[in-house]
């Protein structure tokens, strides 16, 4: 079955993830950790993306990022794969292909879903068991967007900077956010909206989006619909 065109339009957060071929380790030392962000940090500037929150797992990435233009994220998810590969290759002189074919995204309704997908990006370490608390991983935003730590790659998306006026108020309550239960159906929801390049938002979003794409933007139902009977 041919994968889904991906969903694109500008000024709309994306929720992007990238994984390594055959699910295996796409970085080996912590140098390569830094080579990919000082690359996704240039590259973002070249093609107009604005990235909110990131997570550098072993053998996968996921971003939140909002593209200026259209192709914006396609263009600096291409050009950032292809020059972390020739790194990698270059590095630990091997060949051929190291990501699992193209990147994963969804759309995602800025009102509810945002900061659901910073919490949801930043935890990946907790469930992953690898950490206890996403604060004790390095390879992540969470200590920039929870603990202030300067990082020129982030920039605060809007619902971000609503949860408070003030600095330390709005990282104390974006701290509280991990405190909270994590709703695995809302888990479930950003998993599988990305994994089908699909529309994460409400009803109306969705149905705005597919409008004015004019296409479907969430799973169709299984099997063949049903026939129409003529009366």
């Amino acid at each position: 079955m041919p994968r889904r065109a991906r969903l694109s339009m500008a000024g709309i957060p994306w929720h992007i993830i990238q994984r390594g071929n055959n699910r295996a380790a796409c970085f080996y030392a912590d140098e390569d950790y830094r080579f990919y962000l000082s690359t996704l940090k240039e590259q973002s500037d070249i093609y107009g993306c604005t990235v909110h929150s990131y997570v550098l797992m072993t053998n996968h990435v996921h971003l939140l990022l909002t593209p200026k233009k259209k192709d914006s994220a396609a263009l600096l998810m291409k050009h950032l794969g292809q020059r972390y590969v020739q790194y990698i290759n270059r590095t630990y002189q091997r060949s051929g292909t190291l990501w699992d074919g193209r990147f994963r995204s969804c759309l995602t309704q800025s009102e509810e879903y945002v900061l659901l997908c910073y919490r949801y990006i930043e935890l990946n370490p907790v469930r992953a068991n690898m950490v206890a608390h996403p604060r004790e991983y390095t390879w992540s935003s969470y200590l920039a967007n929870a603990e202030g730590r300067k990082n020129d790659l982030l920039t605060p998306h809007e619902e971000y900077l609503r949860i408070d006026r003030n600095d330390l108020g709005r990282r104390k309550a974006y701290r509280g956010l991990f405190k909270a239960h994590v709703d695995e159906g809302l888990e479930d929801q950003i998993r599988e909206a990305t994994n089908g390049n699909y529309v994460l938002g409400n009803t109306r979003f969705r149905e705005e989006i597919a409008q004015v794409l004019g296409r479907r933007v969430t799973r169709g139902k299984a099997g063949r619909p049903p026939k129409k009977v003529v009366v």
